[in-house]
């Protein structure tokens, strides 16, 4: 039988730019891997940067890096609208969601002047920030965050910071948003503790400090955060800054999983597979991979087509094998060890595959990138 091998997180730090990053896995079952060497040193996880987002605290999904890549900061394409906590405010936030944001600037002028309304300061710099119902200007944008953020804004506080990380509106300026951030925390920002989680793992704006790092993504999780879930699911898997518990790993995963993490889909699929951390369910497993691939997740897409081709834990079924299989090759997870076991498909099986897969990715033909080798990961 071929058990799916969970995802190790064994990387470094992160380098603040312009990446996401995403799960990698083994392309080799485990009875064809090499052990590790002995006595190597186990390197520190690592986790991928939360942007801000557009009108709620929403996660953006992952990218998919180049093998042996460090993950490295996106700037952000959006800042998060405010919730009002002010019933005469609802007018504005309500206006935005709506998508009338010709309303909603004049509504939060009208406040920010008349009452020196934060949120709607910070609505503000939303529109100005993203061009909504006004002209794109990041400097009028930064200036509304300003004093948003002087008013005690959590929200204001964190667009400002990931602004000023991306260096929209002037030039970056790390020390600035790593201070913007931990006020942001300070106030309860679970977005914000996530990413001064991640300048305490990187290590060059802030010292390293992986417990603190740790107690920030805690905090975060323990919000609802997705992707500080995710993250704090690899510490306790490799009990990095924290006692190692495979059990709170797998259910930092389930919960990040349940908010459509996908990198979290993929390993908790493989912990349901494998029965690692809990009870084991291949049913369900599959049915988050199928998922997950859908989503497209090369490792998912991988997975899923050696499920299917051994027909474990789901029935047999080498065309849509090949189907995945082709696509997760195009994103350079290419298998040797899967281009065998089509070996014996007919031709005319094999053209259904092709042909499902050329639909799947909208082209006229199939051109695998190069296959990449053993990548380990963590977001």
């Amino acid at each position: 039988m071929n058990i799916l091998r969970p995802i190790s997180v064994l990387a470094v730090a992160l380098v603040l730019a312009a990446n996401g990053a995403s799960a990698q896995v083994s392309l080799t079952p485990p009875a064809a891997e090499k052990p590790a060497a002995a006595g190597k040193p186990a390197a520190r996880p690592k986790a991928k940067p939360q942007e801000a987002t557009k009108a709620k605290d929403a996660v953006k999904k992952p990218a998919t890096p180049k093998p042996d890549a460090i993950p490295t900061m996106p700037a952000p394409t959006a800042t998060p609208a405010p919730t009002p906590d002010d019933p005469n405010a609802d007018f504005v936030y309500a206006a935005y969601q709506r998508g009338q944001y010709k309303t909603s600037f004049d509504l939060a002028i009208k406040r920010a002047q008349e009452k020196n309304d934060p949120k709607a300061m910070t609505m503000l710099g939303e529109l100005y920030a993203n061009g909504q119902g006004v002209k794109l200007d990041y400097n009028k944008a930064i200036d509304w965050y300003k004093r948003g953020a002087a008013a005690g804004d959590r929200e204001a506080m964190f667009a400002l910071a990931m602004l000023r990380m991306s260096g929209r509106g002037g030039p970056p300026n790390s020390e600035e948003a790593a201070k913007l951030l931990a006020s942001s925390a300070k106030l309860g920002n679970p977005k914000a503790a996530y990413n001064l989680a991640l300048l305490y793992i990187d290590g060059q704006t802030l010292p390293q400090d992986l417990k603190r790092a740790a107690q920030l993504l805690r905090q975060s999780a323990d919000a609802g955060n997705p992707e500080a879930q995710y993250a704090l699911a690899t510490f306790y898997k490799e009990g990095t800054a924290v006692e190692k518990d495979i059990d709170k790993s797998v259910r930092l995963l389930q919960a990040a999983s349940l908010a459509d993490n996908v990198d979290a889909e993929v390993e908790y699929a493989i912990a349901l597979y494998n029965g690692t951390g809990t009870p084991r369910n291949q049913p369900a497993a599959v049915a988050l991979l199928r998922k997950a691939a859908r989503q497209n997740s090369p490792i998912a897409q991988n997975r899923l087509a050696w499920v299917l081709v051994n027909g474990q834990g789901a029935p047999m079924d080498k065309i849509e094998a090949l189907k995945w299989h082709l696509i997760a090759k195009t994103a350079g997870k290419g298998d040797p060890s899967l281009d065998e076991a089509f070996g014996s498909l007919s031709p005319e099986d094999r053209a259904k595959a092709e042909a499902a897969a050329r639909k799947w990715l909208g082209t006229s033909s199939l051109t695998a990138a190069p296959t990449q080798g053993t990548q380990s990961k963590a977001r």
